[in-house]
C-alpha cells in the first residue's frame, strides 16, 4: 500500500507541514507493509491551472499528478484562510484527473491561528474529496497554535488523534475495495479556452 502525505501551505515555517509530518511518522512507525511519501507543494513549481487535459501538464505538475494518482490513500494537510483552504491546494485538485482519488480514503489536517474557522473541514474540503469519489475519513484533525510550542507539536491529545486519523485511512484502504463509490459520475470534459 502507498500512502501520500500532501501539505499545502505556503510558509516556510509551517505548522501544518509539522503535523502531516507527525502523522506520516506514525504510519512508518506502526505499518512496515504502507509505503509512505510526502509532498511539499510549497517546494515545487507547479503549473497554474488552464484547463488543460491532465496528461498535457509536464514537469513539477506531472509528477505530482502521477504521485497522487498511484497513492492507494492519502493524507490532505492544509492551513485555513479566510474560512477555505490554501490557493496551492485549490490548483492541485484543478489539475488532477477527476479520477485521481475515486475509491481512495483521504485523511483530512487542518490549522489554523484559532479554532474560528475549523468547520470549513466540514463545508470545504469533505465535499471537495467527494467531488472526487475519494472517502473523506470522519475525525477530521484541526490545529490552533496553542497545540505547539518551541516550534514543534507539542499537543498530546492532537498528537492521539493524529495516530487516530492516519489508523482509520490505512484501514479503510485495506478493508473497503476501491470500486465502492457509488453511482456513476456524469461526463465531464475539459477544454482549454483555445479549444472552445
Amino acid at each position: 500500500m502507498k500512502l501520500l502525505g500532501v501539505s499545502a501551505s505556503p510558509s516556510a515555517d509551517s505548522k501544518t507541514l509539522l503535523a502531516l509530518t507527525a502523522a506520516v511518522a506514525h504510519v512508518r512507525w506502526r505499518y512496515d507493509d504502507v509505503a509512505t511519501d510526502v509532498i511539499n507543494l510549497r517546494d515545487l513549481d507547479m503549473a497554474f491551472c488552464d484547463g488543460r487535459d491532465p496528461d498535457r501538464y509536464e514537469g513539477d505538475t506531472r509528477v505530482v499528478i502521477d504521485t497522487v494518482v498511484a497513492a492507494d490513500a492519502l493524507i490532505i494537510a492544509t492551513p485555513m484562510y479566510r474560512g477555505s483552504y490554501t490557493g496551492i491546494l485549490k490548483n492541485l485538485v484543478d489539475v488532477l484527473p477527476n479520477d485521481a482519488l475515486q475509491g481512495k480514503p483521504v485523511g483530512l489536517i487542518a490549522s489554523g491561528g484559532s479554532d474560528h474557522h475549523f468547520l470549513a473541514v466540514e463545508h470545504q474540503l469533505k465535499p471537495l474529496i467527494g467531488f472526487f469519489y475519494g472517502h473523506p475519513i470522519p475525525g477530521a484533525v484541526y490545529l490552533n497554535n496553542d497545540h505547539f510550542a518551541a516550534g514543534r507539536l507539542a499537543d498530546p491529545g492532537i498528537i492521539d488523534r493524529l495516530a487516530q486519523l492516519v489508523d482509520a485511512v490505512v484501514e479503510f484502504a485495506r478493508r473497503v475495495p476501491r470500486t465502492v463509490v457509488g453511482a456513476d459520475r456524469p461526463t465531464i470534459t475539459r477544454k482549454t479556452l483555445a479549444e472552445t
